[in-house]
């Protein structure tokens, strides 16, 4: 039988690969092996028993105040350890994580063949987003199966060379696991909503709300200003709705955060908040202000409008949809977005209503289908 290693270093990558994970277990020739490295351990504890993931072996990678460097070294150490104590035969990677880029490095040292979930992301600018652009172009040259989530994606590898038969459209695994989370949610013994009124406060959910998010390394500094003062400017403008911000735990977004905003009934500072959390706020808000890649997916499988707080996004389809738009880290173009959406419902409705461009939710079937094939041809 032959066995699939499967690294995830991140929460995103956690959740973009459970359905993955899934899928493996329902292959009945395909063993599969979970290593986690441990850069978001603190969060992906929750989304392991969320989605029933039990680690085959974990990492400690992370240090208080490493560099990119650093953390490099630290992992591909590691994972070149794990990979050692293992007879693999197959490594799944996802997106474009540090984990990603070193597993796929360590993969390739040792021979075996790597499949790269979530390939084919391009902004063209090896800064924006930093260092993501620059990794996943890097594991493109590595990776021997390249999952890409759309014909986009597709294309833009097989510009860059790839071999066509090397690349399968999958859909993102994203709106696999958003699935999965909303059909658990709509059982009757769950009731989330009820879980974040008592700590958000009874009549918080009960107005309507700006759900906001925002972590990016391109932002920290200037960029985290500019957001932040977009945030008190509409807090303020805007008294009927509520403005909801989980703040990512690093250092560079909490420092600015926690400064510059608080004090206003109508703004909501919140520790970061669980998968299935998460999702109930998105399902429920008006629309999303964010800086992420995975959200621009995630948003409109629910029907609501993305500003994206960027300059440029790997994610063009959603451009190209009318689910998303981009406003950069610039506190004018943020104010001026988020009121048009909030005053003009017309305005609103086109960006609601735009289809979903990102899959049909069975990304995950087709890549096990994929994986299992490739390693069927080279028994």
């Amino acid at each position: 039988m032959k066995t699939v290693l499967v690294l995830i270093g991140t929460r995103p990558e956690a959740i973009k690969l459970a359905p993955v994970i899934h899928s493996l277990r329902r292959c009945s020739g395909l063993r599969h092996l979970v290593v986690s490295t441990g850069q978001h351990k603190e969060m992906m504890g929750e989304i392991f028993e969320r989605f029933s993931i039990a680690p085959d072996q974990e990492l400690s990678s992370m240090r208080a105040g490493q560099s990119l460097s650093e953390l490099t070294a630290r992992l591909a150490s590691g994972l070149d350890a794990a990979f050692g104590q293992q007879d693999v035969d197959f490594c799944l990677v996802q997106g474009d994580t540090t984990t990603t880029l070193v597993g796929s490095l360590v993969a390739f040292y040792r021979r075996v063949p790597v499949g790269h979930v979530e390939a084919g992301l391009r902004t063209g600018d090896l800064t924006a987003p930093f260092p993501e652009e620059a990794n996943r172009r890097m594991v493109t040259q590595i990776a021997t199966l390249h999952f890409a989530p759309t014909e986009m994606a597709r294309n833009n590898l097989v510009r860059e060379g790839v071999e066509p038969r090397q690349v399968f459209v999958t859909g993102n695994t994203s709106i696999d696991a958003l699935r999965m989370e909303l059909a658990r949610q709509d059982r009757d013994d769950v009731n989330i909503r009820n879980d974040l009124s008592s700590r958000l406060g009874a009549e918080a959910l009960k107005r309507p709300y700006v759900l906001i998010t925002g972590h990016r390394r391109e932002n920290f500094g200037r960029g985290f200003d500019e957001i932040c003062d977009a945030i008190l400017d509409l807090s303020l403008e805007f008294p009927d709705h509520d403005f909801i911000y989980p703040v990512h735990l690093n250092p560079s977004v909490q420092v600015p955060v926690r400064t510059r905003l608080g004090g206003l009934p109508n703004l909501k500072l919140l520790a970061p908040l669980g998968y299935s959390e998460f999702v109930t706020l998105m399902r429920h808000c008006r629309l999303v202000l964010t800086d992420s890649g995975g959200i621009q997916e995630e948003a409109p499988g629910l029907g609501k409008p993305v500003l994206v707080m960027r300059d440029k996004t790997e994610r063009p389809e959603g451009l190209l949809a009318g689910t998303v738009r981009l406003v950069g880290a610039d506190r004018s173009r943020i104010v001026e977005a988020v009121g048009r959406l909030l005053r003009d419902e017309q305005e609103y409705e086109y960006m609601a209503r735009a289809t979903n461009p990102y899959g049909d939710g069975l990304a995950a079937e087709r890549i096990v289908a994929a994986v299992a094939a490739h390693l069927a041809e080279g028994s």
